[in-house]
């Protein structure tokens, strides 16, 4: 990807000088074009289309909205280093959720002041009063973290602080005179507010993670909050420390029923190690979330529901101000894993998002599902398409031949169908031996990844040394496939994406081809394998 500017830096500068908050960085990173002679690194692991950065560090995913065209998407981004540092808010955009376009750093930390993970909302009646009334304005609620206050042994080191923006987003005023707008309550872990309008009860409603559960506020104006309730005290995972809510009402696929869905990440005590997204389903009355009965079962007996089983995805959100024509809500995640993140085998820049997804509620029987597909955008990207009707055969068979399709930016989906008690291994693989497996185990009921022969590893003990699981509700008969393939990650969609696994990967020459495998036979139907013409 590129880095372009959506505005002239001359006049980001201007802005910014006049409140106090540019900074020059040596990063000219941003803004400076990629040396015509690409590095080694940067031909083996920059994606091809999921968002990174062109320099620096980069983790959570924040105040993400859309407005006049364009889906923003603001991130936890250090510019000076590839290892976390002084938290900024990086910035970018686009039009279809797949082709990002960098912007210049939207929010810089003051000393020892960091801008830590939050939301931003269109405040759409100016109920804030921040605006100009030439646009709505957008308005930025995230965690000031206060690092003097940590190095002290501080227990307050963490308030909610805002900001706005009356240019749709591009440029940042710090509401000095107003804040905190919630101060801390004497809880170390307070953070990451995510805002939504609560269109029912007609109030703003903030989520915030409160280290084992999360809180819930209302405001009329984004700048009074009150505090309502709280939810998750040894209710689902707690292998670690709560983060990054997201809590929303959404229509039950083909039905008028509603319901409440609460995204919670934590880190560590993910569902295959380190950090994990989870989520709950139930009812809100304005003040306080009660789960589903039947999802309270389900939480009980798994002890935990998670949105994605892979390693790679963590702090997931939701956009803001999605056209309501639209009707969609929409997420994106942190494509890494905080138990190597900042080890992996890049230099110039570390992480990338995963591919934007559409969430939904169904209902299975009794049992509400949130499934997650990738954004429907993806399809205007498809260029070259092998079908093949059926694909059976015993011993190991070609799924994608290697130079048929380049494997580092493709779309698969199929389905596969008469399954036996056996394990249905599919390998994806290149000229050095270097292998990514996954499938179905249907002896022991779960889809699976194992990375441990993918290239390179050795830069973290925990990369690699366990196959990561999703287990499934006994024997399959049958199943059905959606795959995106990414030049260093693969996303995984289980039956509409019931099941999900994301994972990334190092190998030392692209992977190339394709095969599965099992002891008795396989059998695919409705092949499909698109070329992406991304870039």
């Amino acid at each position: 990807m590129t880095s372009k500017k959506h505005l002239p830096l001359a006049l980001y500068s201007a802005v910014l000088l006049s409140i106090g908050a540019f900074k020059p960085y040596s990063a000219v990173a941003q803004t400076t074009a990629v040396s015509a002679s690409m590095t080694t690194e940067e031909k083996m692991y920059r994606p091809n289309f999921h968002f990174t950065p062109k320099k620096g560090w980069m983790n959570d995913p924040n105040g993400m909205f859309y407005a006049n065209g364009y889906y923003h998407l603001y991130y936890q981004h250090y510019p000076e280093k590839s290892v976390w540092g002084p938290m900024h808010w990086g910035h970018a955009i686009s039009k279809d959720l797949i082709q990002w376009e960098e912007q210049p750093i939207a929010l810089y930390p003051d000393k020892d002041k960091y801008i830590f993970s939050g939301s931003a909302v269109v405040d759409t009646h100016n109920t804030s009063g921040l605006g100009t009334g030439k646009t709505a304005p957008i308005v930025a609620i995230y965690t000031l973290h206060d690092m003097t206050k940590e190095k002290e042994g501080k227990i307050d080191v963490e308030q909610q602080d805002i900001a706005y923006s009356n240019d749709n987003g591009f440029t940042w005023q710090k509401f000095e005179e107003g804040n905190p707008v919630i101060k801390n309550p004497g809880i170390r872990d307070f953070r990451d507010p995510k805002v939504n309008w609560d269109e029912t009860h007609k109030q703003w409603i903030m989520s915030l993670a409160a280290q084992d559960r999360t809180q819930f506020y209302t405001s009329k104006d984004l700048k009074s909050w009150k505090y309502l309730s709280e939810f998750g005290k040894n209710i689902g995972a707690h292998g670690g420390v709560w983060e990054c809510p997201d809590f929303f009402e959404i229509k039950v696929d083909g039905t008028n029923e509603t319901k409440w869905v609460l995204i919670q990440n934590l880190n560590p005590g993910g569902a295959n190690g380190g950090s994990g997204t989870q989520y709950f389903i139930g009812d809100f009355d304005g003040t306080t979330f009660t789960l589903d009965v039947n999802f309270a079962n389900k939480v009980e007996q798994e002890k935990a529901v998670w949105l994605d089983y892979g390693k790679d995805n963590y702090a997931g959100v939701t956009w803001n101000n999605v056209p309501a024509a639209d009707g969609r809500r929409l997420f994106i995640g942190w494509m890494s894993n905080w138990d190597y993140a900042q080890e992996v085998p890049t230099t110039a820049w570390r992480s990338s998002t995963t591919i934007a997804r559409e969430l939904q509620v169904i209902k299975k029987g009794n049992d509400y599902v949130l499934i997650n597909n990738p954004v429907k955008e993806i399809n205007k990207y498809i260029g070259k398409t092998i079908k093949v009707k059926s694909l059976k055969g015993k011993g190991k068979l070609a799924v994608a031949e290697a130079g048929k399709i380049d494997l580092t930016k493709a779309m698969l989906h199929f389905n596969i169908r008469n399954l036996k008690q056996d394990t249905y291994t599919f390998t994806l693989s290149n000229a050095n031996g270097e292998v990514v497996s996954f499938g179905i185990n249907n002896t022991d009921h779960y889809l699976f990844v194992d990375r441990l022969k993918s290239g390179k590893i050795d830069f973290s003990e925990k990369f690699a040394s366990t196959i990561t699981k999703a287990p499934l509700d006994g024997s399959q008969k049958e199943g059905t496939f959606k795959i995106i393939l990414d030049k260093t990650s693969i996303e995984i969609f289980y039956n509409n994406g019931e099941k999900v696994i994301t994972e990334i990967f190092f190998p030392n020459q692209p992977y190339t081809a394709l095969s599965v495998s099992s002891k008795n036979g396989v059998e695919l139907n409705d092949l499909e394998i698109n070329q992406l013409n991304i870039n």
